[in-house]
């Protein structure tokens, strides 16, 4: 659990970073945009591992019964928070209502994971990114970090392409990725 644990706060410490723009100036006087995202990459990327290999480790002790109301609307869920991660970075109208489709998609699918799984090890990793994802979406907002873009309805219809194609394979690669089939034709 200390790795899964390590990794998380690497991984969404640095990415809360920008929450605090007084401190990203400072870092960024300092280093220079280069290596300012050298070292945030490089930070993210092994907090990512360690999140990959500690919840790989993690033992799965039951914390509270998984909700089976949940268990059945996670595919739902799932594939808007893949379509509002496809969102995120694309200038559809999508993006424009929402400003930050990727902080949303994360709190529905690490929110909806957690009250699905009821584990330990699930509560810990989901529990952090949604805790992350609410701390840095209300940040957002505050600092009003958008910018003006005129929409196209094309990058629209590839956001809901693009989610709903890399969810259709999370989703049949599940079990074998994660544990659990999530879809009756899933390996």
């Amino acid at each position: 659990m200390a790795i899964l644990v390590a990794g998380l706060v690497l991984f969404l410490g640095v990415h809360l970073v920008p929450a605090f723009p007084a401190r990203r100036e400072a870092l960024l006087a300092r280093w220079g945009r280069p290596r300012y995202r050298l070292a945030f990459s490089a930070v993210a990327g092994v907090g990512l591992v360690l999140i990959v290999a500690g919840f790989a480790r993690a033992p799965r002790t039951p914390l509270f019964a998984p909700f089976p109301a949940a268990i059945a609307a996670a595919p739902f869920v799932m594939a808007a928070s893949m379509i509002l991660f496809a969102a995120a970075n694309l200038e559809g109208r999508l993006r424009r209502a929402l400003r930050h489709p990727m902080l949303i998609g994360t709190i529905l699918g690490s929110g909806v994971h957690l009250v699905a799984n009821g584990d330990l090890a699930g509560t810990v990793l989901f529990g952090a990114f949604l805790a992350w994802a609410i701390v840095d979406l209300v940040s957002a907002s505050a600092r009003g970090a958008t910018r003006a873009f005129a929409p196209r309805a094309s990058h629209d219809a590839i956001a809901v392409a693009g989610g709903l194609a890399v969810f259709a394979a999370v989703a049949v690669l599940h079990g074998v990725l994660f544990g659990p089939r999530v879809v009756p034709f899933g390996w």
